[in-house]
């Protein structure tokens, strides 16, 4: 295998023209190399996974339909059932039963040698694990929402930049044409100046209750999938069900808004700042283990006078996805869905000399084409923490019940200091976050 510089180095090289400009995304066609349609090997992008179960893998095969580009070698989880399964997909498309096996993350990236890792973890887990993979230099595609506190989306987007990695998030809406069509036609004003923004996120789940304690399955380390959260007796929650317990993740709030407050901040050109004021309120279970906010209901106030009102999706006219409301109507976009206060808005083409934004047909194939020519992806790491950053502060402002002041710049919570506690929350010995 190449030194990993060399090898990026001679990527690189592979997706110029003999003019020597970089072209973005371009892939030689393996038949222009006259390997009868296969890249050699030291031209695949070798990769492994840490996280194996439905999305890992559901990630780890959209890899693998691009035909010859990529090489698995490694796969690591903490449930042997996953990992298996995972080396599985590996062995089958390397034609061979070589894929290794790790339990812990920290022997992965100790021993594996490298050009990208693509990771699917429990929210709880990825400002360690995202910025561990950043700091061995290797690029990432990692799953959103990318942090549970606003101090892990820092700690990791400190250490992308830090080590220059490519980095994508798993937004794939991005990649599809309707939500790329609605953000164009919203930049290049189809609707007037946007005054405001609805989001509307799926609705919380209600009564699930309290599982009892049951044993151990053989196959999974617990505590290792516990690593820095709270030590609780196992209740059958590791592989779903943790998206409704507050120290692993925010639910549907948090769970939904690296793609719906993603796309209303690509529309509205805020993906890269956030918002000054937030407040709101959410509705709790009133017991059980199950504690993420059922209803949820905030605004965010931004510099520059839009408003952004975030709620589950039954308390708004549209519902789901996000809706940019401007001077001259309204567009409304969603999974499966783009309407408009009039349909002529829809049929409107951009102009050659409009706005183009960023275009990805395929999100795997644009973070492969990343890694090959070093610019920056359609989802970037900036880009993601100011997605989940309005979740987070959302629920700030819910679980205080206080209207928050908040310095995008900065970072920081102003003038407030209980509410500021909850930009971090306390791990577990030994865990912690890396130095950056």
């Amino acid at each position: 295998m190449f030194d990993k510089s060399t090898r990026r180095d001679f990527l690189k090289r592979s997706a110029t023209v003999a003019t020597g400009a970089l072209i973005l995304p371009q892939i030689i066609p393996s038949t222009a190399l006259g390997m009868g349609g296969k890249l050699p090997p030291s031209d695949r992008i070798v990769m492994g996974a840490i996280g194996t179960g439905s999305q890992g893998t559901s990630n780890m095969r959209d890899f693998l339909k691009l035909k010859n580009q990529v090489q698995f070698v490694a796969v690591c989880d903490v449930d042997s059932n996953h990992s298996a399964k995972a080396k599985g997909y590996a062995d089958e498309a390397n034609k061979n039963k070589d894929c290794r096996v790790y339990g812990d993350y920290r022997e992965f990236l100790e021993k594996e040698k490298l050009d990208a890792v693509s990771i699917a973890l429990p929210d709880h887990w990825h400002g360690i694990i995202y910025s561990a993979a950043a700091n061995k230099k290797l690029d990432v595609y990692g799953e959103k929402p990318i942090c549970r506190t606003i101090e892990d989306g820092r700690t990791i987007v400190d250490a992308v930049k830090k080590n220059n990695i490519i980095w994508q998030t798993g937004s794939w809406q991005r990649s599809q044409p309707n939500f790329h069509h609605a953000v164009e036609l919203v930049r290049n004003g189809r609707i007037g100046k946007i005054k405001t923004i609805e989001v509307g996120l799926p609705n919380g789940s209600k009564g699930i209750g309290t599982p009892p304690v049951i044993d151990v399955p053989a196959e999974l380390n617990w505590e290792m999938w516990l690593g820095p959260a709270l030590k609780v007796p196992y209740r059958g929650v590791s592989h779903w069900n943790w998206r409704w317990i507050l120290d692993y993740s925010g639910g549907q709030l948090t769970d939904w808004a690296g793609h719906h407050i993603d796309i209303a901040n690509w529309g509205a050109e805020l993906e890269r700042t956030g918002p000054v004021e937030i407040s709101g309120e959410g509705v709790y279970p009133r017991d059980g283990i199950y504690n993420v906010p059922v209803e949820y209901d905030f605004l965010c106030k931004y510099a520059n006078g839009i408003e952004m009102r975030v709620a589950n999706s039954s308390r708004l006219v549209h519902g789901g996805g996000a809706t940019w409301y401007g001077e001259k109507g309204w567009i409304n976009v969603d999974r499966g869905r783009l309407e408009a206060s009039d349909p002529k808005i829809l049929q409107e083409v951009i102009g050659a000399n409009e706005i183009q934004i960023y275009k990805s047909e395929n999100h795997w194939q644009n973070f492969i084409d990343c890694v090959r020519s070093r610019k920056e992806t359609i989802a970037p790491i900036e880009v993601a923490y100011r997605a989940i950053s309005v979740a987070l502060l959302g629920e700030i402002a819910m679980t205080t019940g206080q209207k928050i002041q908040w310095d995008p710049e900065k970072q920081e919570i102003i003038g407030n200091p209980m509410a500021s506690r909850l930009l971090t929350r306390p791990y577990r010995q030994p865990w912690s976050l890396p130095t950056i």
